[in-house]
């Protein structure tokens, strides 16, 4: 018999358990099982809710950002500052939980800015490259 206490849904349990695979013998046959106590209620202090945060602490993004999509880390960044790409271009590649996601340029016009480079890890919402 081991005695833990469990939490479920912020109130918390002081209960009896029973190993049974811990290597030790069956009760004898014939002997009376004793059943556990109902759990105590264990006094807990009240949860207090998180503070609201925003989705993502980046700044809003202009109509010629390049914003990735979710967190991960820079595979590559396809474009040069000064480069004319299209709409609808590759311009990175991000990698998240072993598969990689490509980035496309939102709009048509000259990349102005590149903002992160291989191997950056980066959080959703993160602006990569600015193309004007």
């Amino acid at each position: 018999m081991k005695k833990l206490r469990v939490t479920v849904e912020g109130k918390s349990y002081d209960v009896v358990v029973e190993i049974l695979d811990a290597g030790t013998a069956p009760a004898p046959a014939g002997s009376a099982s004793v059943a556990a106590p109902a759990p105590t209620p264990v006094a807990s202090a009240p949860i207090s809710a998180p503070a609201a945060t925003p989705a993502h602490a980046h700044p809003a993004a202009s109509p010629g950002d390049v914003v990735c999509p979710l967190s991960g880390k820079v595979v590559t960044i396809d474009v040069k500052v000064g480069q004319d790409v299209e709409e609808g271009a590759q311009v990175a590649t991000v990698e998240a939980m072993k598969m990689n996601t490509y980035i496309f340029a939102p709009k048509s016009g000259r990349v102005t800015a590149v903002l992160a480079k291989p191997g950056d890890g980066i959080e959703e919402g993160t602006v990569l490259l600015h193309i004007g």
